[in-house]
């Protein structure tokens, strides 16, 4: 019998890597590599190659649980949406729409995150809903809303990066996070090109680095300004483009000045030289780019990080400029969408702000509602999650795992615990969905059709390539049956392109307009970049951009008849102008302050948290991958020699690290690729090793970032029993 292989996209990071899918005839299925994706030419990490497993029966959910005398017990689908539904309208009907409460994912599809924004707001009626996007890439997004009009990851596709002549990577060790996208920067320095690392640990990435800058935690923002002052000391401002492409520069010059070389090399124990050094670097080649992932960005103050890291693009001529430019890696899977089409506190479709009249407007009218029904702008996710059990009662929660993945984690478990009713949908019985009233399984990545905008804004179709357990259903059916339980009997249907249709609707004249896009589009080119208006008949693509997408495309034309009426898709953003209301770009004056938690006498060190190769996020799936098990079996404290020997440490030790938040246990990893004011630990396992009981809730000002990235401990040696 021949093998039918169906194209499709990898269920984790936002690479979103191509592979192909076949169902073996003994059961189970195979991923292979499929070699015709852009992104990663068939290559797959670890990850990706064993996918598949947690599509197992014996690793995943595959009936309804309801708890019952403490114990969460099998039941049919019928028993547990009743369930649902009478306990949120009960519990509206006794507090009010916002006690009732909606958490997303960034792993959800753009339609599944699209129809969970709308149930929020349409079918309960509350301003309380919010998703563990938040906790990824808000600074990096606020920050370059405010500097371009626009935030889309990358303004450039990936392929861009090994032209250009100069990478500095600050905070991300893709090598372990994002395998493929390695080959990159592997081939930017085969042609020529520079790499610079900024991280406070000499990661895989930063071995691979022509120059690795090692700030302390939390001094990102430091450095970024330091080299600012050293542009401008040294005479290497771009004095034309300053002039004619942006505005704010006095101020931001200003700021920056304050910051001499000397004062940052205090602050972020960074030599001198190797600031100079960087600057030439980065400054020498006709074209280079900033990249930031969550290093800089979960901090208390990651949105000015971010924005001082823009003004050294801006302040150079490197943003808007061909192979030039600031981009942020996103991580999770369908981060991107996830946080443009409404499952966002204060989003609406299409990146549009929900305190906007003419959004509301517009939305409203796609969904048939009166504006004045829609509620306003909620909680952000941790102030969403710290409000559980007083005014937020009842909480559906889908695609997420916050009793891992949050920070002060064990507040937020004790929060979960405290609600009245807990309702939560996913694919496995993750450590929050063990603390649910109700769990329902709902199928996953190869189970189901729907699409997701990968790091590029390149929005791509997930094809169906075999059938769920039976007994599973999609979190679009669960949202249909629970909005018809709840008398809004029409506006959410289950068929995954008729949702993209109206999400294309809604999304249309928005900054992330996704109205000329379609199913069959994105199956015959390969995905298509966003923005990208539906062309009125007659108009040429360049013709019908808006400010937003004025810049060179280069996605290719489809060949059937409509092609002439077809609007390219916009590969990269800003070429012509910026989207704000000037076209031009803006620099924001910023200046350092210390992270919200600086080390003192009862906690003198330093914590960083992060990922390693084998797992990913809070390891709800990986963790049931036995080949990921095997390389990366559990938590562990990495630490400096000269730290291990002030402690009496050595390796595999139990490490107690302490903050003002709680306790974790791990074994003892000792190396001197960390700084030796600072350790570090992976989140992705819950129990005595959880790292994130450790980390800070202080949130960003602006896009209301918690703190993940430094707080202040003490580590201590635990006796062997």
């Amino acid at each position: 019998m021949e093998k039918t292989s169906t194209p499709t996209h990898c269920p984790y990071c936002a690479l979103q890597c191509g592979m192909n899918i076949t169902p073996l005839p003994q059961g189970g299925v195979e991923v292979t590599e499929r070699a015709d994706f852009p992104v990663n030419r068939g290559a797959l990490c670890g990850k990706g190659r064993t996918a598949a497993e947690v599509l197992s029966p014996a690793v995943r959910l595959t009936t309804p649980l309801v708890r019952e005398g403490g114990r969460l017990v099998e039941a049919d689908w019928t028993e547990a949406l009743d369930r649902i539904a009478g306990r949120l309208a009960a519990t509206r009907e006794r507090y009010g729409p916002d006690a009732l409460g909606v958490f997303g994912g960034g792993g959800l599809t753009n339609e599944k995150a699209y129809a969970l924004g709308k149930f929020a707001r349409v079918a309960l009626g509350t301003s309380q809903i919010d998703y563990n996007g938040r906790f990824c890439m808000s600074s990096a997004a606020a920050a370059g809303t405010k500097a371009f009009g626009l935030d889309r990851g990358l303004p450039f596709p990936l392929e861009d990066i090994p032209r250009t002549g100069c990478v500095i990577l600050v905070g991300s060790n893709l090598a372990e996070t994002m395998p493929p996208s390695l080959r990159f920067f592997t081939e930017l320095r085969e042609n020529g090109g520079t790499l610079i690392v900024v991280d406070p640990r000499r990661t895989r990435t930063a071995q691979q680095a022509d120059l690795h800058l090692a700030p302390r935690p939390g001094t990102d923002l430091a450095l970024a300004l330091g080299l600012l002052h050293l542009v401008v000391a040294e005479g290497r401002t771009d004095e034309e483009y300053i002039r004619e492409r942006t505005t704010g520069w006095e101020e931001a010059r200003a700021a920056a000045m304050a910051h001499w070389p000397e004062y940052v090399e205090r602050i972020t124990g960074v030599p001198v030289p190797r600031l100079r050094e960087a600057v030439r670097m980065f400054c020498e080649p006709e074209a280079a780019m900033v990249l930031t992932a969550r290093g800089p960005e979960q901090q208390s103050k990651g949105t000015d990080t971010v924005g001082a890291w823009i003004n050294l693009c801006l302040a150079t001529g490197r943003a808007g400029r061909p192979l030039s430019g600031y981009g942020c890696l996103t991580g999770q899977g369908n981060g991107q969408g996830g946080r443009e089409h409404g499952q966002k506190a204060d989003q609406l479709p299409g990146y549009r702000k929900l305190d906007d009249p003419a959004a509301r407007r517009h939305v409203a009218g796609v969904w048939g509602v009166d504006p004045d029904s829609l509620p306003g702008p909620g909680r952000s996710a941790y102030e969403l999650l710290d409000a559980l059990g007083s005014d937020v009662r009842a909480l559906l929660l889908m695609g997420s795992n916050p009793v891992v993945s949050a920070p002060r984690a064990a507040h937020v478990e004790e929060r979960l615990r405290s609600l009245d009713f807990l309702a939560v949908a996913d694919v496995v019985l993750s450590e929050t969905a063990e603390l649910a009233d109700v769990v329902l399984p709902v199928t996953q990545w190869a189970e189901e059709t729907g699409t997701t905008t990968s790091l590029e804004g390149r929005v791509l179709l997930r094809r169906r390539a075999v059938a769920p357990p039976p007994g599973v259903h999609s979190d679009l059916y669960v949202l249909h049956e629970l909005a018809g339980r709840l008398g809004v009997e029409k506006g959410f249907p289950t068929d995954p392109e008729e949702v993209f249709g109206e999400l294309r609707r809604a999304s249309a004249g928005g900054p992330a307009d996704y109205s000329g896009i379609t199913y069959r589009r994105l199956t015959e080119e390969n995905g298509v970049f966003w923005p990208c208006p539906e062309e009125p008949a007659g108009t040429s693509g360049a013709e019908g951009a808006d400010a937003a997408s004025s810049a060179v495309s280069e996605a290719p034309a489809a060949s059937d008849a409509s092609a002439s009426v077809r609007h390219p898709g916009t590969p990269r953003l800003f070429l012509d102008r910026f989207a704000t209301p000037d076209g031009r770009a803006r620099f924001v004056a910023v200046a350092h302050r210390a992270a919200a938690e600086e080390p003192d006498a009862e906690y003198p060190l330093l914590l960083t948290t992060g990922r390693v190769v084998s797992q990913y996020q809070s390891g709800a799936q990986t963790r049931r991958v036995a080949e990921l098990n095997a390389a990366a079996p559990g938590p562990f404290v990495e630490l400096h020699p000269r730290l291990a020997a002030r402690l009496g440490a050595a390796e595999g030790d139990p490490l107690a690290v302490v903050s003002r938040r709680g306790r974790a246990v791990a074994p003892a990893r000792i190396t001197d690729t960390i700084r030796p004011d600072t350790v570090f630990m992976p989140f992705h396992w819950p129990g005595e090793g959880r790292a994130n009981t450790l980390t800070n809730p202080a949130l960003d000002p602006t896009s209301r970032m918690p703190e993940f990235k430094s707080c202040a401990v003490r580590v201590e040696v635990v006796p062997r029993s």
